[in-house]
């Protein structure tokens, strides 16, 4: 069976070039062993994460070598096994990357889909899957939120902001998301239900926050960092708690860019700052996923999904992460 790979074929400087950073490659798969299983992929989830993985360097995961397909999590239905755990037609999701077919061991991260039988089977990329576990859990553990406060989210109308918001909105806070078009601010606003919502395309964000309050920001959901997170620690109260998710304004820069120093806002203000992991708190996965499956049930969550057909198109889709061009959660379709 030929199966097709996208491979990282040299490391970015910057903005990846996606006519020398990856490359198509074809390749025939080979025989099962016993205990693998034959996967056709699905749907693929594309995520701001994988733009860390094209670099070398520490980081908290190991990155894509040069030569291998690179990261991604799939929806993928097995059509060949030789295992006793898992057997053909089973769908599942697992981190099989950006090629059509793969070979994964059963003993691999490997999970079935076992979602409500009215919900769409892509919510197990999305909100119901990594994106939607990352937003309680980073919320609930370190934010830690309290009925009244404030909380500021960036890329607020993403996979994860979006839900964060939601949340937050359900926990009895005050929600002021900042996004990238006049568009995601009306759906933030109208079908979210956000109390506050910022254009940074159109809107000096510190000017904006002041005119709001002084020093009133109990919660910041950092999924941006860059200037949009420079304006926010202006406007953070005593006590705050900022939660680190994700840099996408810069994942893409050659050298990190100088900003304001931030220790001593943080001292003065006696506020916590932490980067988290989603995986570090794999225990309270059933906590999390109970609770959103009961929100999305009951319509008090809402999820906005942005599907877009063809396995050669996934580099080009990949870039609308970093330009702001996607809208809700971004998924490949391949079949």
């Amino acid at each position: 069976m030929k199966n097709e790979q996208w491979i990282l074929s040299k490391r970015p400087v910057g903005v990846p070039n996606l006519e020398t950073d990856l490359t198509l490659k074809q390749m025939e798969t080979r025989d099962l062993n016993f205990g693998e299983i034959l996967i056709e992929s699905q749907y693929l989830s594309l995520d701001p994460y994988m733009r860390g993985r094209m670099n070398a360097g520490q980081s908290y995961a190991t990155p894509v070598e040069i030569g291998a397909v690179m990261e991604g999590e799939v929806i993928g239905k097995i059509i060949e096994s030789k295992s006793k755990l898992y057997k053909k037609g089973d769908f599942i999701n697992t981190r099989l990357g950006w090629q059509k077919y793969g070979i994964v061991d059963e003993k691999s991260q490997i999970n079935k889909i076992n979602l409500p039988s009215e919900l769409p089977i892509t919510y197990s990329l999305g909100v119901l899957g990594m994106p939607g576990r990352t937003a309680y859990l980073g919320f609930t553990e370190v934010c830690k939120p309290k009925p009244g406060e404030t909380i500021v989210i960036s890329a607020a109308s993403g996979a994860v902001g979006s839900i964060v918001g939601q949340i937050a909105k359900l926990m009895g806070c005050r929600v002021i998301g900042i996004v990238g078009s006049d568009s995601k601010v009306k759906y933030c606003k109208e079908t979210l239900n956000f109390d506050i919502c910022l254009n940074y395309r159109k809107q000096d964000i510190d000017k904006e926050l002041g005119k709001i309050g002084e020093n009133f920001v109990d919660m910041y959901f950092d999924n941006v960092g860059g200037e949009v997170s420079d304006a926010v620690m202006n406007h953070i109260s005593l006590y705050s708690r900022t939660a680190i998710c994700g840099q996408i304004a810069i994942y893409n820069s050659s050298s990190i860019p100088t900003g304001p120093r931030v220790a001593r806002t943080l001292l003065t203000k006696q506020s916590t700052m932490q980067g988290f992991i989603v995986f570090n708190y794999e225990h309270k996965y059933p906590e999390a996923m109970n609770a959103l499956i009961r929100w999305i049930q009951s319509g008090e969550i809402v999820y906005r999904e942005d599907i877009h057909k063809g396995f050669n198109r996934i580099p080009e889709n990949f870039m609308k992460l970093f330009e702001g061009h996607n809208f809700g959660k971004l998924i490949m379709d391949l079949r």
